[in-house]
């Protein structure tokens, strides 16, 4: 079964290369229209896929460093992400499924729980209040991370090295994860929720690697085809960010394979609570925008 998903994973992966390797060949005899810097956008594609790798997110960095570099048009950025980035994606779900042993029977339910909650959640989901989204995520991940914390230190055991799920645990994480899929319909990230489910749940902090990866990987092409023939991103970017980003990916996944788990649980509480931190400053803003308004 690991086969079959590894097997769909690189058809989709070719099927997305010829989309965007024979749109790129349209312009690149000629040169790329865009100003941006090669290098630049290489190496944004390097820090932001490395980190990605580690489970830290990759769109929220890149938008960040796209803006303040000027490397692209702002009116593309949403495309540029979601085209640059699905062949590292894809590579990090074919790299962790494969290194990371995890129930097949959790794996699967749970990235496609992620899969149609993107698909049929989203007209649900872009009808609720954003705001109340954002804020309840933040305050849900700080929880967790606190928990997390409190179980470092000893002070309340929690989280454990299960490899999968079952009975009402799983039903709750399938349910769970259709909520995260939908969820990203609205630019909340998938990855951070995901290790603190895992987490919360008993399982250990690396399964999480498979099935939050697994789960965009399984998302991305689709979208970014559609991207594709609407020409609305950004060549020189997707190019740039494709090929280093993937290096990006490489390296940091050997490095993630052989940490140590107690090292890897720090490295996941840094990373929620990161988020927890960005879900508050978006709520912030969010607000600020509605009052202006």
């Amino acid at each position: 079964m690991i086969g079959l998903i590894l097997g769909i994973l690189i058809i989709a992966a070719f099927i997305f290369l010829y989309y965007l390797m024979d749109d790129v060949r349209k312009v690149a005899k000629n040169g790329f229209e865009e100003e941006g810097s090669f290098l630049g956008l290489s190496a944004v594609g390097f820090i932001t896929l490395f980190f990605d790798t580690l489970g830290i997110g990759s769109f929220a960095p890149a938008t960040s460093m796209f803006k303040i570099f000027k490397l692209t048009d702002e009116r593309t950025i949403p495309g540029t992400l979601n085209v640059s980035m699905t062949i590292p994606i894809i590579l990090e779900a074919l790299i962790f499924i494969r290194i990371i042993e995890v129930d097949i029977i959790t794996l699967i339910t749970m990235i496609l729980a992620s899969v149609f909650g993107a698909i049929l959640g989203a007209g649900i989901v872009s009808k609720l209040n954003t705001k109340k989204v954002i804020f309840s995520m933040g305050m849900a991940l700080l929880f967790v991370a606190t928990l997390m914390v409190a179980g470092q230190l000893n002070i309340l055991p929690i989280g454990g090295d299960s490899i999968g799920l079952r009975g009402g645990k799983l039903i709750f994480a399938v349910v769970a994860n259709f909520i995260l899929g939908a969820l990203m319909t609205i630019g909340i990230g998938l990855y951070a929720p995901c290790m603190a489910l895992v987490y919360a749940l008993g399982m250990s902090p690396k399964v999480a690697f498979p099935i939050m990866m697994g789960s965009c990987a399984f998302l991305m092409p689709a979208a970014s085809i559609k991207f594709i023939k609407e020409g609305a991103y950004d060549k020189k970017a997707a190019v740039a960010i494709t090929l280093f980003g993937s290096v990006g990916v490489l390296i940091a996944a050997f490095i993630v394979k052989e940490m140590r788990l107690d090292l890897l649980k720090w490295v996941v509480i840094i990373v929620i609570l990161y988020t927890s931190f960005m879900m508050f400053k978006s709520f912030k803003k969010y607000t600020g925008e509605i009052i202006e308004a």
